[in-house]
């Protein structure tokens, strides 16, 4: 899970990833308090690098861009600047 990008972003970031080899991705965003914003991919997906975008329609703050495959588990913090 790279870094996503723009960030600070308003409102769209990117977010990619690799997937060293097919496996079911999820990855979702959290608000600064732990709660479910959204889920940007919940697929299984072939090996190679991804990419997903964000379009963000809620309010400036702190998020975390969290990433599932396999046994991997990674986050990654984005600020939504409006």
């Amino acid at each position: 899970l790279s870094q996503p990008y723009p960030n600070p972003f308003n409102p769209t970031t990117t977010i990619e990833f690799s997937v060293p080899y097919t496996d079911m991705v999820t990855i979702i965003v959290y608000d600064i308090n732990g709660k479910q914003i959204t889920t940007l991919i919940n697929d299984n997906l072939s090996v190679g690098y991804h990419s997903v975008t964000w379009n963000s329609k809620h309010s400036s703050g702190l998020y975390f861009i969290r990433m599932e495959s396999g046994g991997y588990v990674e986050s990654k913090k984005v600020m939504l600047l409006k």
